[in-house]
């Protein structure tokens, strides 16, 4: 079942003065006895979220205030980062060698709240360096279970009382922790990598799995288990991602999702590159979502300088991004129906992929990863015709939608295999940290585009659809009807498009129109010196999250005023969306687990980063 409603329009306009509430005094009120301290001025935070300092010794006190003790509690562990300070040269008075981030969300107040706790360092035996211990948050939010392992992985921070406190990202071979300040950014900066016999043996023994570790038996009373090796090179794990399954019989008793084979570093390549040439490196973050990975962290940047976006260049990207969502919509339609037997629908939906890969390429000259997207607006203006192409993709894509619901929704033995499997109430999904689509198809209605327009989305007529069961199904039928509400917000873009400049004129961060370069010294300098140095971005730290393909994608960058940015944070939807397997595959068939990975829809770049 699916319904389409209408978000409350109320609360999405309302959000900044929601924001605005005094919840350090209804927080006081509860437990006068914590020490919060509000942010300086010299931090700079640009993003609206209130944000406080605390004591390590009091971080249990105050999270269950959050989580429980408020009337609207803080229900939705959004992330928890780290972050190095032992470089920084515009640090906050409050600040030490490390900085660890907690940044919460209350969906019934639709606010967020950032608490930072400053850590010292101490040596420890295993690592030169090694950050002072910080109590777990599992015990409130399950899924801080990765990020905090994530933080471990990357910082060397210890979290107390973690079920089990292991690397997630890199290897368990792996010396030292990569995002410290003291850990090499470029591979000629390292020793050249061998990989002599012996230590070929240690890490392939460092791959095998050990049930124990993880709390598992091998047997019970009235059976042996067997231990199931799904990937990390198999065609339904969608990417380099293994599963370890504990099989009693052809069902599966549990399950340990692991991750970290797609590494690439791209929150440390954040760190050494230019805010203008970072951006080709966010569109690899989820590879299907195109302009899409460039939205949030070009809005960052422009949130942190100051930058007012025209309205053609608004639209422009709105109209883009959807285009994007339609793209990872298709495949996703095609490659679910394809794991369940149905080989046709993705050979027609590729088509249809390709009709709209051809406007994507006539509009920026690329198309999978067109890095379109710039600081203060888009790369270039939109070419003579592009309404033609676009009204007539408009006019296509519906029709073909209506096929496919009679080839895949309604096809007896999908249902069968769909209806029912894998799902999870409204609550197991924010607790989980489900966002996007998947917690839609719970009922429950949340999209940043209605809750917390962006870039002018507030302008704009659309629905959000909902499902009822939070199963595969509805997964899949709420990105259905997605794509027909895209169509319907491209074709706003198409009937209202804003005459203006593509781009705003600033001179900090903005290179001038290139015909402008060509004919004075004065112009072509700071275009110059834009380009090859990039822009001095001045000190703060900023959040911002959009709507993305598969969840709420959120850039969360620190800027010590340089042309650099000093810490780069991606939160990707998928990285929480797979934390949640164990969860809903218990119970299972192993073919009832390969519809529920397709209904996820997850890539591993998204995971991994």
């Amino acid at each position: 079942m699916l319904i389409v409603t209408e978000v409350d329009i109320k609360a999405s306009k309302d959000w900044q003065m929601h924001q605005a509430v005094p919840l350090l005094d209804e927080i006081m009120t509860i437990s006068p006895e914590l020490n919060l301290q509000a942010v300086t001025a010299i931090e700079n935070i640009v993003d609206d979220i209130p944000s406080f300092w605390l004591d390590k010794k009091q971080l249990i006190k105050l999270m269950h205030v959050l989580r429980h003790e408020l009337y609207k509690p803080f229900d939705f562990c959004f992330d928890i980062t780290a972050i190095d300070e032992s470089e920084k040269q515009h640090k906050s008075p409050l600040a030490k060698a490390f900085t660890v981030s907690y940044h919460l969300r209350s969906y019934q107040r639709n606010q967020d709240i950032r608490i930072k706790v400053a850590l010292s360092t101490s040596k420890s035996s295993s690592d030169n360096l090694n950050a002072s211990s910080l109590d777990s948050v599992c015990s409130f939010w399950p899924n801080a279970n990765w990020y905090e392992r994530e933080v471990w992985d990357m910082f060397g921070i210890v979290f107390d009382n973690h079920p089990y406190l292991t690397r997630i990202l890199m290897p368990n071979t792996w010396q030292g922790h990569p995002l410290l300040k003291t850990h090499p950014a470029r591979a000629t900066e390292m020793d050249p990598f061998t990989l002599p016999p012996y230590q070929q043996d240690i890490e392939q023994k460092a791959l095998q799995f050990n049930p124990e570790a993880w709390g598992m038996k091998r047997q019970s009373k009235d059976s042996d288990f067997m231990f199931l090796n799904l990937g990390p090179n198999h065609p339904s794990v969608h990417g380099a991602f293994r599963i370890v399954l504990q099989m009693e019989g052809e069902e599966i008793v549990d399950c340990v999702p692991d991750i970290g084979y797609h590494h690439r570093g791209a929150e440390k390549m954040g760190e050494r590159q230019s805010w203008h040439s970072y951006i080709p490196y966010t569109d690899r973050i989820d590879y299907l979502g195109g302009v899409m990975n460039n939205f949030p962290y070009v809005m960052a940047v422009e949130k942190m300088a100051g930058i007012q976006v025209p309205d053609r260049a608004k639209v422009i990207r709105i109209m883009t991004s959807e285009m994007f969502r339609i793209l990872s919509h298709l495949l996703f339609y095609g490659t679910f129906a394809q794991d369940i037997g149905a080989l046709s629908p993705i050979f027609y939906m590729f088509i249809d992929r390709e009709k709209l890969f051809g406007i994507i390429e006539a509009f920026t000259g690329a198309r999978m990863h067109p890095s379109w997207f710039r600081i203060g607006g888009v790369a270039q203006d939109l070419p003579k015709g592009w309404d033609t192409l676009v009204r007539d993709y408009v006019n296509y894509l519906p029709k073909r939608l209506d096929e496919y619901e009679k080839m895949v929704m309604q096809n007896a033995i999908l249902k069968q295999r769909t209806v029912g499997i894998g799902a999870y109430s409204s609550q197991e999904a924010i607790e989980w940290g489900v966002t996007g689509p998947g917690l839609r198809a719970t009922g429950y209605s949340w999209d940043m585009r209605k809750q917390r327009p962006y870039s002018g989305y507030d302008q704009f007529d659309f629905e959000v659809p909902l499902g009822h069961n939070g199963d595969c199904y509805d997964r899949c039928r709420v990105r259905v009807e997605e794509m027909r509400q895209s169509i319907r917000i491209i074709e706003q873009c198409l009937n209202n498009m804003p005459e203006g400049p593509y781009k705003a004129e600033h001179p900090q961060t903005t290179p001038p129109m290139k015909d402008r370069t060509m004919k004075d010294i004065d112009t072509l300098i700071p275009h110059f010196l834009n380009v090859s140095w990039g822009p001095v971005i001045p000190a703060g730290e900023v959040s911002v999250s959009v709507e993305a393909t598969k969840g709420i994608m959120a850039y969360h960058l620190v800027s010590d005023g340089s042309t650099m940015s000093y810490r780069t944070r991606i939160r990707t939807p998928s990285f929480a969306h797979l934390q949640m397997l164990p969860l809903i595959s218990k119970g299972q068939m192993v073919a009832d687990l390969i519809a529920t990975l397709g209904s996820v829809d997850y890539v591993m770049a998204d995971v991994d980063r």
